[in-house]
């Protein structure tokens, strides 16, 4: 847009956030003292939350920037923030007009570090420029670098993923029993609950114990008959990818690459 805000003295311009969770959840805010719909988001009035601070710049270096609020908004409390659901979400910030609509982007990053206190929040933010960081050299390794089902992997995801119910929940590991499923086959998969009081919330499933799943997470499971959506897992090798999933083609990997201790090696001469 070419509109170009506060070039007047008197300008009807109130700032905004969107937040984009992983779970697909979007939430929006505005400093407005009444809620504002435009870009196919209603935007809540929360006045209390405001940006500390923003620095842009005009090289590749990361735009940093800061946010402060309060806790005082539904859409965001301290047990959400603690829980998680906030993690490394996408944020737009920029300015509207109230009266007309018009709206720019001026900011766009994910959250980074969030601390709580005193009834209020501050966040960090890292601008998009932060992938530049990232070495987009891969290295070596015996074990599939690829995400399961993502890029690289090229495996349908639709494919290993299924909905069960919880049965039950083991009473001394706290694992999570499904009915229907092997749960050999989601070891190192994902767990994404459908309903519940985790509704929304993806979590790695880092054993089994059993015929119980166990993920990465103390907090109390949700009750039985909760759905959920279940990801297998993959160990990453080569092995794995050739006889279970057929995939060899598309491994991101060197198996047979000659480790570091070749250079420790030595000739042996043969016995005559």
């Amino acid at each position: 847009m070419s509109r170009v805000f506060l070039r007047r003295e008197l300008e009807g311009v109130a700032t905004f956030w969107r937040v984009h969770r992983r779970d697909g959840v979007t939430l929006g805010f505005t400093s407005h003292d009444r809620d504002l719909a435009f870009g196919g988001v209603t935007h809540r009035a929360a006045p209390g939350m405001v940006p500390a601070a923003i620095r842009r710049t005009a090289d590749f270096t990361d735009d940093s920037a800061e946010a402060d609020g309060i806790l005082a908004h539904d859409s965001i409390s301290e047990g959400d923030l603690a829980a998680g659901r906030f993690d490394q979400a996408a944020i737009e910030m920029g300015a509207v007009d109230w009266e007309t609509g018009e709206h720019a982007v001026l900011y766009t990053g994910t959250l980074g570090a969030i601390t709580t206190q005193s009834g209020g929040f501050s966040a960090e933010l890292r601008s998009a420029k932060a992938a530049l960081e990232r070495d987009p050299v891969p290295r070596t390794s015996p074990t599939c670098r690829a995400e399961f089902c993502g890029p690289g992997c090229n495996l349908s995801p639709a494919r290993f993923t299924r909905e069960a119910v919880l049965a039950e929940v083991e009473p001394t590991s706290g694992g999570l029993i499904f009915a229907g499923i092997d749960p050999a086959l989601y070891a190192g998969g994902e767990l994404r609950w459908l309903d519940g009081p985790e509704c929304g919330r993806t979590f790695g499933i880092c054993g089994v114990a059993g015929a119980a799943l166990l993920i990465d997470d103390g907090d109390t499971p949700p009750p039985s008959g909760t759905r959920a959506l279940l990801r297998e897992g993959c160990d990453r090798t080569i092995a794995t990818c050739a006889a279970r999933f057929g995939n060899a083609l598309n491994f991101q990997g060197e198996p047979f690459l000659p480790g570091n201790d070749l250079l420790a090696r030595y000739p042996q001469g043969g016995g005559a």
